[in-house]
């Protein structure tokens, strides 16, 4: 849930991490943070309210990784990069895009269609965006709202999430009808130099990271952010799901993978130094949370009633709602698939999550 998540409100001790790169280049401008690797930033109309983008020189062009949201201020700065005297003016050779989300992706047909280049992406990422771009305009599903009263969810939240349904498409410039897939572990060269492709999940299906062992550069998209940590949600088109256990996994094989001296360029907040310490923070904050998770659950408890443990608050903000929600069950999820947790409904529909003899 970006700074409200439940890792960020464990009161951990953060490490220390470095940043040598400076402030952030203002929108349409660029800033080079290693020899060919520009590093861009625009804006997003949300509470986290920036996403940054990164060039990598790919011979007389660009290769761009991530996009930012479909809107008149980001279609500006793109102009102002890409026009004549920008920094990006050569052009783009192709478009590489971490994940689904509209704030990565949501340009990305723009580019390709103004470039005659291709879409990189892995395949459910791709797949899985095209599904929810198809839902735009449509009414809420039964089996969403389902969802959410199951949680706990009252008559006036249930009413924000049907008037929000449908909302992803509007963000998404339409995509291309064919992309080039990314593979977990494949190399692909760009410019001078080889990228490894290391594919993370839990805060997507098939999130992309781009490590570049030469110039020990890692761009981690929202895999690993300095400051923030990413959602982590279960959602109504698979309410069983266990994205959790996959974002643990994810930073066990990350943290195996790539070195701890890469420079980690990250969707949000500022390029740093210190991948393992933060891999390390994150991994460990989690379990915080399932272990208070599992005190709370002594007592039977509604989804809605464990955002006091795992968020240190209420949530009252409706448009953080289905944020908060989506997180609190991944974590019982978690231990709801291992045996811990028991689940049981009452007369109404609700979902009632209590603690088992081996939880």
């Amino acid at each position: 849930m970006s700074d409200e998540s439940a890792i960020e409100s464990s009161k951990l001790a953060r490490p220390a991490l470095d940043y040598p790169c400076g402030a952030p280049p203002e929108p349409g401008t660029a800033r080079e943070v290693a020899p060919g690797v520009m590093w861009l930033r625009m804006p997003l109309p949300f509470s986290l309210n920036h996403i940054n983008l990164w060039a990598v020189r790919d011979g007389d062009r660009w290769a761009i990784v991530d996009t930012g949201v479909q809107s008149p201020e980001i279609a500006a700065a793109w102009r102002a990069l890409l026009g004549a005297g920008g920094a990006l003016a050569d052009g783009v050779s192709r478009v590489f895009v971490t994940h689904m989300h509209p704030d990565h992706v949501g340009m990305a047909g723009w580019l390709t269609r103004k470039f005659d280049c291709r879409l990189w992406m892995t395949r459910l990422e791709y797949l899985n965006c095209r599904v929810l771009v198809a839902d735009t305009g449509r009414e809420a599903p039964d089996d969403g709202i389902r969802f959410y009263r199951q949680a706990g969810w009252g008559d006036d939240a249930i009413e924000h999430y049907r008037t929000r349904f449908g909302q992803f498409g509007k963000m998404v410039y339409a995509l291309p009808e064919s992309f080039r897939r990314l593979r977990d572990g494949e190399t692909v060269r760009i410019g001078g130099h080889d990228w490894r492709i290391v594919v993370g999940t839990g805060h997507s299906p098939e999130h992309a990271c781009l490590w570049c062992p030469d110039q020990k550069l890692l761009v981690s998209g929202d895999q690993v952010l300095p400051k923030i940590s990413s959602n982590v949600s279960v959602f109504p088109t698979e309410p069983d799901a266990d994205p959790l256990h996959g974002w643990m996994r994810s930073i066990e094989r990350i943290r195996a993978t790539v070195p701890d001296d890469v420079l980690v360029l990250p969707a949000h907040n500022e390029p740093f130094r210190g991948l393992h310490a933060r891999l390390d923070y994150l991994e460990q904050g989690h379990r915080v949370s399932l272990d208070r998770l599992r005190r709370r659950l002594e007592q039977p408890r509604r989804v809605v009633d464990v955002f006091g443990t795992l968020f240190g608050r209420p949530i009252d903000d409706p448009r953080l709602l289905s944020l908060a929600t989506g997180e609190s069950l991944a974590h019982l999820n978690y231990l709801v698939q291992r045996g811990e947790v028991l689940t049981e409904a009452d007369g109404d529909g609700v979902v009632w999550y209590r603690r088992g003899a081996s939880g």
